[in-house]
């Protein structure tokens, strides 16, 4: 897997001040992504156990609140897969930190439906994942107010809850619910 940047210190991709790992590869290609560099799957560097390390000690600090995955599509089978080591890990030393996903999947259709049971990834990489901003980005339905999303047809879902009752839950950002 390679990645195209990590952010130590970003307000704009989840709650509170958060590490940002944007992964290369994605197989959506939205019309006007913000980031059309990131569909090569060899955009970027290698993600090495050099690279986790790094990671693992931008997040080290009590003032970080999590980890925000985007890209490219962390989602992309092989993209879980390359991940799965550095969330085992930070779940493993961080476990009140929280792990956002931004994918252009849909959760219920292809995630649960589909990669559930034709990925041998998903299902762990999930149950890593606190909340999923989930589908393409729509350039018709842009919305600039939107906090953590770029388009109103994307939700914001808290996974755990999700998979726990059986039907999706969205974070209430209204409420400004933290999900620690």
């Amino acid at each position: 897997m390679n990645y195209a940047e990590i952010k130590r210190v970003d307000v704009a991709n989840g709650p509170g001040v958060r590490v940002s790992l944007f992964v290369s590869g994605c197989t959506h290609k939205c019309k006007n992504c913000f980031n059309p560099e990131t569909w090569n799957f060899n955009y970027g560097s290698p993600f090495t156990v050099h690279t986790e390390d790094e990671v693992l000690a931008y997040m080290e600090p009590d003032y970080i609140k999590g980890i925000t995955l985007l890209g490219g599509d962390p989602v992309e089978p092989e993209n879980q897969e390359g991940l799965l080591p550095l969330l085992r890990k930070i779940k493993e030393r961080f476990p009140k930190k929280t792990i956002w996903c931004f994918t252009g999947y849909l959760f219920d259709e292809d995630i649960l439906q589909k990669m559930w049971k034709e990925c041998p990834y998903t299902q762990e990489f999930m149950s890593y994942i606190d909340v999923l901003v989930d589908g393409e980005y729509i350039e018709e339905k842009k919305d600039l107010g939107l906090r953590f999303k770029g388009s109103a047809n994307q939700r914001t879902i808290l996974v755990q809850e999700s998979l726990q009752a059986g039907k999706i839950i969205e974070y209430d950002l209204t409420e400004n619910i933290q999900h620690d």
